[in-house]
């Protein structure tokens, strides 16, 4: 007999997040660090494009507007669900659309072909074609604009038990951490021409990546 198809990946999202996007917030913030850090970072000037690939929830964008005021904010998400959230969250504060981090074409679906802040926060560990989401993120950047990635590192500073443990149970919510993003990232910076500077996190827990053009 025939096994049924496999869900989209945006069906897919949809299922996990139905339910899961009323308490999202609430819970994620004892376990993605390094987002606060990354909006700190991101040296925004009013009239700026901000553009969130996989804005989820809405919560990052929402901070930045606190952070930097009078940058102009858009987000992107191919769950429909999560932006439900996103657009209770933002109002008409953000330009928010539907559609898939490898391929959306951002001057048709939000206006502007080119970012001068583009974020990408612990969603490469979800995005199946991660490394295309990636790439495509970096071709979106203005002159002189930047791509801040944060995400699950190694966890090599960890207890392996306490590693593996934990690879378990983020893998339960469809989460893989990427150990070759650095690599990944280098790669992309030098086909596109830009400037990469990384960090890891403490214990290897996150790292985050900033590409400049």
């Amino acid at each position: 007999m025939a096994s049924a198809p496999r869900p989209s990946h945006a069906a897919l999202m949809d299922e996990v997040y139905r339910g899961q996007r009323h308490i999202y917030d609430l819970t994620r913030k004892y376990y993605l660090f390094g987002r606060d850090t990354l909006i700190a970072g991101l040296d925004a000037r009013p009239g700026m494009r901000v553009l969130e690939v996989a804005c989820g929830t809405g919560r990052n964008l929402a901070k930045v507007a606190k952070a930097w005021p009078g940058v102009r904010l858009f987000g992107l998400d191919i769950s429909a669900e999560m932006l439900k959230s996103a657009r209770a969250a933002l109002g008409e504060a953000a330009r928010l659309r539907e559609g898939d981090a490898c391929s959306f074409d951002a001057a048709v679906l939000l206006g502007e072909p080119q970012f001068d802040r583009v974020m990408m926060s612990y969603s490469l560990s979800m995005i199946p074609e991660w490394e295309a989401a990636l790439d495509h993120s970096a071709s979106l950047l203005a002159p002189g604009g930047t791509l801040h990635v944060v995400d699950f590192g190694d966890f090599r500073g960890l207890p392996a038990p306490l590693s593996r443990l934990l690879e378990g149970w983020l893998a339960m919510f469809h989460v893989k951490p990427r150990h070759d993003l650095p690599q990944a990232a280098a790669r992309i910076a030098a086909a596109r021409g830009l400037l990469l500077t990384s960090k890891r996190g403490p214990l290897g827990y996150f790292q985050r990546h900033v590409l400049t053009a």
